[in-house]
């Protein structure tokens, strides 16, 4: 007997919960179309950055270089320019051709942290087909003289903009460096958004000791990467409306259970599916269907939240009071 794999999220009837997340996969129709193929649930489209969007491909190789040099967090941030498959309009209408290709639903990606004009592409984005926008914000703040709270109302303001840009469902990929994680959900939930993406990884510089330089350097994520979002989605399941993706460390079927458990809507992979293909996805639906069969769980919505903080028999296990017990379980 085949087990209810269905989920709902940013108001999307799914088939499944796996859900590939933004990643150079999804950079031509073909890519795309094997990720369907292979289960995906929901396709989000790899990030169109806002620098892309504001600046012709002249003035962006002008505006990468000046002054990169004063921030070590902004040396070679952004790849060359050739790196860039395609611009604006290439991605609407890559979107457009996945939309009428694919029977499922596709989540464009826009990655940026001002206010600007680029916000307006939203709309484009929408106007393509999309069935929703993930908002990934990537901002390292550099500034030592720019306050915590001004950080957070710099995300609002995305929000509040996109919000009123567009009509179909919005999600914000977060980082987890606030000091009240729970408390900026809380007021991004307020401000409306759909969904919540924990979390975004930063990908940190490097430096070639041979060449003198500092260099970027993608480190896939491991199984490890999974426990911070973990914690926190189990904490904020049921506490605000806004649905809950999970990302980060997502490889196996039981790394998608826990999450799960802990009150993901969806899993996103990326890493797994870099490392392995597409198939992976696969593998991990039948995995997880006999896992529900041996363990007689019906569907996904029956476990989905079962081990969040609100359910389980001791809450403090995902706070303080489990902080020493762990560190004295090390042996």
């Amino acid at each position: 007997m085949s087990m209810d794999l269905s989920t709902t999220y940013l108001g999307l009837s799914l088939k499944n919960p796996i859900v590939p997340s933004a990643s150079p996969l999804s950079h031509s129709l073909d890519g795309i179309k094997r990720l369907e193929d292979s289960g995906a649930a929901a396709i989000v489209m790899y990030s169109l950055f806002e620098e892309q969007i504001e600046h012709e491909s002249a003035e962006l190789e002008h505006y990468l270089s000046y002054g990169t040099e004063s921030f070590a967090e902004a040396l070679t941030y952004f790849p060359e320019s050739d790196d860039y498959n395609l611009g604006p309009e290439e991605y609407v209408e890559l979107l457009h051709k996945a939309k009428q290709s694919l029977g499922i639903p596709v989540i464009g990606s826009l990655n940026g942290i001002s206010t600007g004009g680029w916000v307006r592409f939203a709309a484009k984005i929408e106007e393509a087909g999309a069935d929703a926008i993930e908002l990934n914000v990537y901002y390292i703040p550099t500034d030592p003289k720019l306050a915590g709270s001004d950080v957070e109302e710099r995300y609002l303001d995305v929000l509040r903009a996109v919000k009123q840009a567009v009509k179909i469902p919005v999600a914000m990929k977060l980082s987890p460096f606030f000091s009240s994680m729970a408390g900026m959900a809380h007021r991004l939930d307020a401000a409306g958004v759909d969904g919540l993406v924990l979390f975004n990884r930063f990908y940190q510089p490097d430096i070639d000791l041979e060449l003198l330089e500092v260099t970027p350097n993608v480190i896939l994520s491991t199984p490890q990467a999974l426990r911070l979002p973990l914690r926190w989605i189990a904490i904020l399941h049921g506490r605000i409306k806004a649905n809950l993706a999970a990302t980060s460390g997502i490889h196996t079927t039981r790394d998608v259970l826990k999450m799960l458990m802990a009150g993901a809507d969806v899993t996103m992979m990326c890493s797994e599916l870099l490392k392995n293909g597409p198939g992976r996805i696969k593998e991990v639906l039948a995995e997880l269907d006999q896992w529900m069969v041996e363990h007689e769980y019906t569907s996904v919505k029956q476990m989905k939240g079962s081990m969040s903080q609100k359910s389980i028999a001791d809450p403090a296990a995902f706070e303080r009071a489990n902080y020493m017990k762990a560190l004295n379980s090390y042996r």
